[in-house]
């Protein structure tokens, strides 16, 4: 089963941020990784499910023209609204997904940190309404830790054996350390081929 909402409030009872972070430098440096991922320079629409406390949204709104972060826990939606208050293209919303996936589609998914939480079933739902929400030419952005928590159904490795097979995604670029995988996908054009290489895109191959 997936993991329970009540393993999330919990740790958040006990501390406003429970991984801490906005401290770690592991954390920060694994954030600035991820946004130097992005293989365009800019966005129309992001989505990043389980925001947490904003810390990833902040850098997000920087290559962004709208950003919708959400969370399942009230308390740490209150912390990421309060975060990211002084951008308008920000809006930070509590939802549970996949229940509540949100309406519209998006240039930009950033699935950071939440998809081991999943048993199979709901992984593959939530993978599917991913795909479906991403619009041709669009980027998905995973990341995830990579040694076992008890809490975790499945290891970063094993996350990307299971977004290989997630059809109409093309693998871009793939940085695996000890301690995190972080993948880049993109969603085939109309056509059916892949979106462009940053090189490609400005005309250098």
């Amino acid at each position: 089963m997936s993991t329970p909402s009540s393993y999330f409030e919990g740790m958040y009872r006990e501390s406003a941020d429970p991984w801490h972070l906005a401290e770690r430098w592991y954390e920060r440096r694994k954030y600035d990784l991820t946004v130097a991922s992005l293989p365009r320079r800019r966005y129309r629409r992001a989505l990043e499910p389980a925001c947490s406390v904003g810390e990833l949204t902040l850098r997000l709104a920087e290559r962004c023209d709208e950003v919708l972060a959400c969370d399942r826990v009230e308390s740490a939606v209150a912390t990421a609204v309060a975060r990211t208050s002084h951008l308008p293209q920000v809006t930070v919303r509590q939802l549970t997904l996949p229940q509540e996936w949100p309406p519209g589609t998006f240039d930009l998914i950033v699935l950071s940190e939440v998809l081991y939480y999943f048993d199979r079933d709901t992984l593959d739902d939530i993978l599917r309404r991913t795909a479906s929400a991403l619009e041709p030419g669009g980027t998905l952005i995973t990341v995830h830790w990579n040694h076992p928590v008890a809490e975790h159904l499945w290891t970063g490795d094993e996350l990307a054996g299971v977004l290989a097979s997630v059809p109409g995604l093309a693998l871009l670029a793939d940085h695996r350390e000890d301690d995190f995988v972080l993948q880049t996908f993109g969603r085939a054009n109309p056509d059916g081929c892949p979106p462009a290489s940053p090189a490609a895109d400005e005309g250098l191959v």
